[in-house]
């Protein structure tokens, strides 16, 4: 192989691994560029959780949906597609915890990213997912998050707490334990429910 060549490769190659290493070790999702979460938790201290952003936007159920109408109670924000496979493995846990804290001050929603309304209809469907879901075609609403714990992976799920600030994400597949626990801790801090 000539030499020219022998480099291009070597340079190919590592620009492949540091492109890797930045999507957070996931693997990839086929066909899509799209990184799955490595199952990493962040739980925030009350005084490091920034203000969640201002997300709004048309859901396949036909409505509105705007996180500001439910400051004051914990919201958990899943995003999520119809093609990714760690999507549908957690899709069951995430309906049953919304059933046992539904009423208790938290609200769950999805976020349907990169999909066709068809497929992710069929996907809500499929699952008996009776919380509200968010269209987010090109990704928009999840790049509001960029300044604090971004969804960097689908699926991620984020916690914000009573106060509209960002308590905890889960990048991957978020276990009904693991996800009971942030819900949890976020119904307990300090300050919750003050709707300040």
């Amino acid at each position: 192989m000539p030499r020219g060549r022998r480099i291009g490769c070597v340079i190919s190659a590592a620009a492949l691994v540091m492109t890797l290493a930045a999507c957070g070790g996931g693997a990839a999702d086929s066909g899509t560029g799209f990184v799955a979460g490595d199952g990493s938790i962040v739980l925030l201290d009350e005084s490091a959780r920034q203000p969640a952003p201002a997300l709004e936007g048309p859901t396949l159920e036909g409505g509105t949906f705007s996180l500001a109408d439910y400051r004051g109670d914990v919201a958990v924000l899943n995003v999520w597609a119809s093609w990714c496979a760690p999507c549908r493995a957690e899709a069951p846990e995430l309906q049953s915890l919304w059933e046992e804290f539904e009423g208790q001050g938290v609200q769950f929603v999805g976020l349907d990213t990169r999909d066709t309304d068809a497929a992710a209809l069929a996907f809500i469907e499929a699952y008996g997912i009776t919380y509200p879901n968010v269209i987010d075609t090109d990704g928009r609403l999840q790049l509001l998050f960029a300044d604090t714990l971004p969804p960097q992976a689908i699926p991620s799920t984020l916690v914000i707490d009573a106060d509209g600030r960002v308590a905890g994400r889960i990048l991957g597949r978020a276990s009904e334990a693991t996800l009971r626990g942030l819900i949890e801790g976020a119904l307990n801090s300090a300050g919750s429910g003050s709707g300040a």
